[in-house]
């Protein structure tokens, strides 16, 4: 199918206005704290907008729908229990520590806390994460772009890779940021039209229940949030509870550098705050716009062969012209936003952790600037070169996930201890890191014997977390404590002003 001239004259608008504006942002950038952090200037609402299309552009509303075309309801979880308790639980303890460190990345933040052999791990370990979720989200966009247009795979990824790298390597984070808030507009007003439309088609919610039924006994659950532990798809109860909520969930929000770089370029620590409580509110919405339109393709259409063909299936069919071009913008901007995020954030993992600590230390701010635009092209290429791995997994949802369950509970068990455990120690931080990632590998190669489902990354995540835990109270116990002076300002409780008041008090004391 090929839009009509209409529709090219929306999407032509709306990437030339999205590369304008991106582009207006160069004007600002003239450091790496503009590039990285957008100058510090973010307001909350740009910050909790710029959070929610980060999250859902491309794996939700091509993958988390293809989910719910697969497995129905329980996919919402995902959202509903995997964002906004994290989301809350990030803003008012995590947040705030972060923001007064004024630390760049995640991996800075334990190399503080622990020591430089944790910071590089975690900074090498999400590197190679974020080059290739930007395959995924290439993958996803091909996959839009082939069925709307009939653009060839190949040709749909360097469209992607040329538009997006254009106002991402001159504006930074800026740019990044307020398309992110444009797009977040479009995203929303995109979703209920293809909701509202997918509705009008079906009739009812009766009639969408009866269709579904009428399916056979393999979609009895398709309208159930929560699964036996013993089914055969990925998203058992006891994943979902442990797995997910406990795990992933939480580690994603509290220690995913693409998504903490948001607030630590916010203008100070109440709009780091406020943005992560106004982007939660903001995500509640997503399973209703995301989740209930793969449900309503498959009653519509119940033979698609690859479920990740939902959405471009249903904007195919329903929408006349003019609308799908503002729907195929809505969907495409989505995409875009997954995109400028996390070579960003990729970019300054790679500047900060690893080149400027281990390459070139001391350098001018105009060399570091240089070297993150650099970056920035390269690992574009790089996640252009491993999109066609989405191929191997089912679904584009299970591939990112499965990415995730690899190093997020290892991530999240050191982060926790290390901000609300003042006794653990840089040993026992990286003996877990190093040995939560091994418990996962562990898993993951023997997974065919220990779990019933194919896909278990929720299962992996847990016990890995869990392992995490063990070893590094272990380890902790058994090596000598952290000096106090080295902990304020980094653990719960032990802020600056404790230091200060500490200080004074010891003067006195040398005084007397």
């Amino acid at each position: 199918m090929t839009l009509s001239g209409i529709d090219y004259v929306i999407v032509l608008v709306y990437l030339g206005g999205i590369l304008l504006l991106g582009f207006f942002f160069k004007k600002f950038v003239h450091s790496q704290e503009d590039f990285f952090l957008g100058g510090k200037n973010f307001p909350f609402w740009a910050i909790g907008m710029s959070l929610v299309v980060t999250d859902i552009g491309a794996v939700d509303f091509v993958g988390a729908a293809g989910q719910a075309y697969r497995y129905g309801m329980v996919v919402a979880n995902f959202d509903w229990l995997g964002s906004v308790p994290g989301m809350i639980l990030a803003a008012f303890i995590f947040i705030p520590y972060y923001w007064r460190a004024g630390i760049y990345t995640i991996p800075e933040y334990l190399g503080r806390r622990f020591n430089i052999y944790v910071r590089t791990i975690e900074a090498f370990i999400w590197i190679l994460f974020l080059a290739f979720n930007l395959g995924i989200v290439f993958w996803a966009s091909a996959m839009l772009l082939n069925t709307m247009m009939g653009w060839s795979i190949e040709l749909s990824i360097w469209v992607t890779a040329g538009i997006v790298g254009i106002y991402t390597v001159s504006g930074g984070l800026s740019a990044v940021v307020m398309t992110d808030v444009v797009q977040l507009i479009i995203m929303y007003l995109g979703g209920f039209v293809i909701l509202g439309l997918g509705f009008y088609e079906i009739g009812s919610w009766r009639n969408l229940v009866e269709k579904i039924a009428s399916l056979g006994p393999g979609y009895q659950n398709h309208f159930q949030m929560v699964l036996p532990a013993d089914t055969t798809t990925p998203y058992p109860w006891t994943g979902i509870l442990f797995g997910l909520t406990f795990v992933l969930a939480n580690a994603y929000w509290i220690g995913n550098q693409t998504i903490a770089q948001r607030a630590l370029g916010a203008k100070d620590e109440w709009n780091a705050k406020a943005g992560f409580l106004f982007g939660a509110i903001l995500k509640t919405f997503i399973p209703v716009l995301v989740i209930f339109p793969g449900i309503i393709a498959l009653a519509l259409y119940p033979n698609i062969a690859n479920g990740d063909q939902a959405i471009p299936t249903m904007l195919k069919n329903l929408l006349p012209p003019g609308l799908t071009g503002l729907i195929f913008a809505a969907f495409f901007a989505g995409l875009m936003s997954t995109v400028d995020s996390v070579l960003n954030s990729a970019a300054t993992l790679f500047t900060k952790d690893i080149y400027e600590v281990f390459i070139k230390k001391n350098a001018a701010d105009r060399h570091y600037l240089y070297i993150g635009r650099l970056v920035t092209v390269i690992l574009l290429l790089m996640g252009v070169f491993t999109s066609p791995l989405s191929k191997k997994f089912p679904g584009m949802y299970v591939y990112v996930q499965t990415l995730l369950s690899i190093f997020q509970g290892p991530t999240l068990g050191i982060v926790l201890l290390g901000m609300l455990w003042r006794r653990s120690t840089q040993w026992g931080g990286l003996a877990g890191l190093i040995g939560g990632v091994c418990i996962s590998g562990l898993l993951f190669t023997f997974k065919s014997s220990l779990f019933v489902i194919q896909e278990p990354f929720l299962y992996i995540s847990w016990w890995s977390f869990i392992g995490t835990l063990l070893i590094t109270i272990s380890v902790s116990l058994l090596t000598k404590p952290e000096p106090l002076e080295k902990l304020y300002g980094l653990v719960f409780g032990l802020t600056r002003q404790d230091e200060n008041l500490q200080n004074i008090l010891d003067n006195r004391i040398n005084h007397q």
